[in-house]
């Protein structure tokens, strides 16, 4: 099957969309612990959801893995697992700065580094810049990072508007400082994500050879890589599960949750749309792997175009849940304009995979 970058880019934006709102259903979540429903949804997210699909669209999937180098099985894990300690401080993020820029911080660093750190691995970055369809796509990695920027700016500029009741009636736990902490770190290991995909080639060859369409190649390499995600984010929260002794919430008892008012939790909702949010999250690399399938010779540019899609859907999520609402029209403009600069961005890039294609 022949590459077709635009709709690479067309699954981006679906993966994006995905991962832009899986932490919606959460905030359905009542008196629970931010433990409890972390890892109800991860279960689905990085171990129910990767293997489900994985049968369903792959060939031999079991077969596959059996047969791949155990250097790039043990190599995947080890990503994923790093990748782990940013996924679950990523939700710690959200707490503290709020959809739109805790993401725009935390995937400004997750891009760069995941974009471009495969290719100077590899020692390849020189040749694929040297081409026209190279430079052009470059050119739209620094539109992306530069959209980025914007709308971070813009994202600081509304926190600075705000009172401090009005922030937290917004974001009911911010706090600025602690929340850019925790993102640099989270937009560091988060990139460790791209290299667990990259380390994967292997088991995408393999899966191609079992008679896998080139679309679904990428599903089984998913299911290693998220093994090791779920591998700290499970001992992370057991942990805390521990120390709160929050483990009652789990079977209706009541715990530490912030919002915990006497009442037991409402099991069948958390249940519900904790799945419903780890499925969404799932469903962001279900579709980055169609949309890397699609990008030929310049694969590695999927990263960008996962990030920004991300932040152009979650600072249209920030608009839809008011964050925005208090914000001077000025400062509405920027976040706009940074978002009109990423779907640009991301146009641009598919376009540059697109000449080298032709």
């Amino acid at each position: 099957m022949t590459p077709n970058p635009l709709l690479g880019v067309l699954f981006h934006w679906l993966g994006g969309l995905a991962s832009a709102s899986f932490y919606v259903p959460y905030k359905r979540v009542r008196r629970w612990s931010w433990e409890i429903f972390w890892i109800v949804g991860g279960v689905f997210s990085w171990i129910i959801a990767p293997w489900i699909f994985a049968l369903l669209r792959t060939e031999h999937l079991l077969e596959v893995l059996k047969a791949a180098p155990h250097s790039t099985l043990l190599w995947c894990w080890f990503w994923g697992a790093l990748w782990g300690f940013g996924g679950l401080t990523f939700g710690l993020t959200m707490r503290y700065l709020g959809m739109s820029l805790g993401m725009a911080t935390v995937l400004g660093l997750t891009m760069v580094i995941g974009t471009l750190a495969p290719p100077i691995f590899h020692g390849t970055i020189g040749a694929l810049a040297v081409s026209r369809g190279g430079w052009i796509t470059f050119v739209g990695i620094a539109l992306a990072l530069l959209g980025v920027i914007i709308v971070g700016r813009a994202g600081r500029a509304k926190e600075r508007e705000l009172t401090p009741e009005q922030a937290r009636a917004t974001i009911a736990e911010f706090n600025f400082k602690r929340g850019v902490l925790v993102a640099v770190f989270s937009g560091i290991m988060s990139s460790c994500f791209a290299f667990g995909l990259d380390t994967g080639a292997p088991i995408r060859a393999l899966s191609l050879a079992a008679g896998t369409s080139p679309l679904s190649q990428g599903l089984p390499v998913l299911c290693v890589v998220l093994a090791g995600g779920f591998t700290t984010n499970f001992l992370w929260c057991l942990g805390l599960i521990v120390k709160n002794r929050s483990a009652r919430e789990l079977v209706g008892g009541e715990g530490p949750s912030p919002d915990a008012d006497g009442r037991a939790p409402p099991l069948l909702r958390n249940y519900l749309f904790s799945a419903l949010g780890g499925t969404m999250w799932y469903f962001q690399f279900f579709f980055y792997t169609m949309g890397e399938s699609q990008m030929g010779r310049f694969a590695f540019s999927s990263w960008t175009l996962h990030m920004a899609s991300i932040i152009i859907f979650s600072t249209l999520w920030g608009f839809v849940l008011k964050e925005w609402a208090a914000s001077r029209s000025g400062t509405k403009r920027i976040v706009w304009a940074g978002v009109l600069l990423l779907v640009i961005a991301t146009i641009v890039i598919g376009a540059g995979n697109r000449i080298n294609e032709l």
